[in-house]
């Protein structure tokens, strides 16, 4: 399951988890982020040990700018609170499934 996060719980949710952490950074107008979504919502399902959050940039801007999200989608990998790899721009589903187990397990 995604869970929608904001810059208010980002630290909470992200920083401060004991697994790690994808973190999907999307727009509500944004089309490559809609067609991302469903395979973001398959991968939560099926990667285990692993959290799956997303955030609306557009509510977030500081949080995009402290981590210099540029385009959408963003994909933010964190380990230990640390940020251990990024992804962007639209990735069939093994594509991003594996960019996710290199950085993350």
């Amino acid at each position: 399951m995604v869970k929608e996060i904001n810059a208010g719980n980002f630290e909470e949710e992200v920083l401060k988890s004991t697994e790690p952490v994808v973190v999907d950074m999307y727009a509500d107008w944004c089309g490559p982020c809609k067609m991302m979504a469903p395979v973001v919502d398959e991968l939560s399902e099926n990667m285990a040990g692993v959290r799956f959050c997303k955030l609306n940039v557009d509510q977030a801007p500081t949080v995009a700018a402290q981590y210099r999200v540029m385009s959408i989608p963003t994909f933010l990998f964190f380990k230990n609170g640390a940020l251990a790899g990024t992804v962007v721009g639209g990735r069939e589903p093994e594509d991003l499934e594996n960019e996710i187990r290199q950085a993350l397990l």
